[in-house]
């Protein structure tokens, strides 16, 4: 009897995944919990594991289909055995070929218009697509070739489109862009499409407001340089900034909880934990994996998590599960050289900061200009939940205890 392989569940918030690539053929032998196939969902790429040793069937799912969870991707026999030559396409595949019969070829030589302005039919879209093109009054038409196999349309290409600012447009009013031959065309990822499509949403839904200051890090450079050769004898990882300013943001978020907090219809959720986003840089963009609980985690805990974060970010190892459950969120642009920038919130949170690169500065300090090295810092965050006052007020403690780290350690 044939077992079936079907969309694991995603994590929170996700539903569909597109098949990015097929690691093993119909007709190939495959071991339990082998990796038969990898999905590529909006936040990260997740295999799919053989739930028992046997020989792939049919492979229900194409390269570029957009799938739900619980969809079959497979179907495997445990007692089969392996042909000599695999086969090379999924065995759906044979009755794709009689599909244009069913359109009778006059039909398309009486059309007047030219092919080009043919209307996009709507079965070229993936159900998922279909569904939400129906809940929103959008034509094939108008979403155009999709990015699925064959050009279907997927849900993906239904909400970059409804993401466009010029969505309530006619398509035919802009004409086609016309290529200049020293330029190259490259389709967007479903993460960076996915990227665009959340950022566009924070500045549509939020009341995003930014608030800066600036942070001697004077102390905190000391006490690295203090306490750096012990800490890494002892934990094995160096003592950072982002574990610093983590500390400082937790017990800020402690005296201002609406920056850790969410609105949810015509609720506020306040939390009495902290699951800290720390944003890091991979190949194909950027993620937020999550230190849950991280009020409970001790420095070197912070530096160990960030670190093999950015680790897996690098090598796309980094799971769903990694990614879910921010309540605020901390992005370091100072990596990259950035002086000051306004970060988007990363929905549905209500805070993040942005740290930037530390440049020595001249300043007054107890009535004499001296040169410290200073950080801009910034605070952005949901007015609709947020009060000026506090946003400052929050910045404010943040920059307290940057300042004098040490008093993170007696509470004061």
């Amino acid at each position: 009897m044939s077992v079936e392989i079907k969309v694991p569940t995603l994590g929170e918030s996700v539903t569909t995944a597109t098949v990015a690539k097929w690691l093993k053929k119909a007709g190939e032998a495959v071991t339990a919990d082998e990796p038969v196939a990898e999905l590529e969902t909006d936040k990260v790429t997740v295999e799919v594991p053989a739930p028992q040793a046997g020989v792939l069937e049919n492979l229900v799912a194409k390269e570029g289909d957009e799938v739900e969870v619980g969809a079959l991707l497979a179907t495997l026999d445990p007692n089969g055995k392996a042909s000599a030559k695999p086969a090379a396409a999924p065995a759906k595949e044979a009755p794709k070929a009689e599909a244009p019969k069913a359109a009778p070829a006059p039909v398309a030589k009486a059309a007047p218009a030219p092919v080009k302005s043919a209307p996009v039919d709507a079965s070229a879209a993936l159900p998922a697509a279909r569904k939400m093109m129906a809940e929103k009054g959008v034509s094939a038409d108008q979403v155009g070739t999709g990015t699925g196999k064959d050009g279907r349309i997927t849900k993906g290409d239904v909400l970059a489109f409804l993401s466009q600012p010029s969505v309530a447009a006619p398509a035919s009013t802009k004409p086609p862009r016309q290529d200049d031959p020293r330029e190259e065309r490259v389709k967007m990822t479903r993460l960076r499409r996915t990227i665009a499509r959340r950022l566009k949403d924070a500045q549509n839904t939020a009341a995003m407001l930014t608030t800066f200051n600036e942070i001697d890090m004077t102390a905190a450079k000391q006490m690295r340089v203090e306490f750096q050769d012990l800490f890494v004898k002892k934990y094995g990882v160096k003592l950072g900034f982002m574990s610093i300013f983590s500390k400082a943001v937790i017990a800020a978020l402690a005296e201002f909880p609406a920056i850790n907090a969410e609105i949810d219809g015509e609720d506020v959720i306040y939390r009495h934990f902290v699951n800290l986003g720390i944003a890091v840089g991979g190949p194909n963009g950027l993620v937020v994996p999550v230190l849950r609980d991280a009020e409970n985690m001790s420095h070197a805990e912070i530096e160990k998590k960030i670190a093999g974060f950015g680790k897996a970010a690098r090598e796309g190892t980094l799971k769903i599960d990694d990614l879910a459950g921010g309540t605020f969120s901390i992005t370091n642009g100072g990596i990259y050289g950035s002086m000051l920038s306004t970060p988007i919130l990363n929905a549905p949170q209500s805070g993040i900061l942005g740290m930037h690169n530390i440049v020595d500065r001249p300043v007054a300090v107890n009535g004499k200009v001296e040169i410290r090295p200073i950080m801009y810092v910034a605070l952005s965050y949901d007015h609709r939940i947020v009060d000026g006052k506090e946003a400052v007020s929050f910045l404010v403690s943040v920059k307290k205890y940057v300042e004098d780290p040490r008093s993170l350690l007696l509470g004061l």
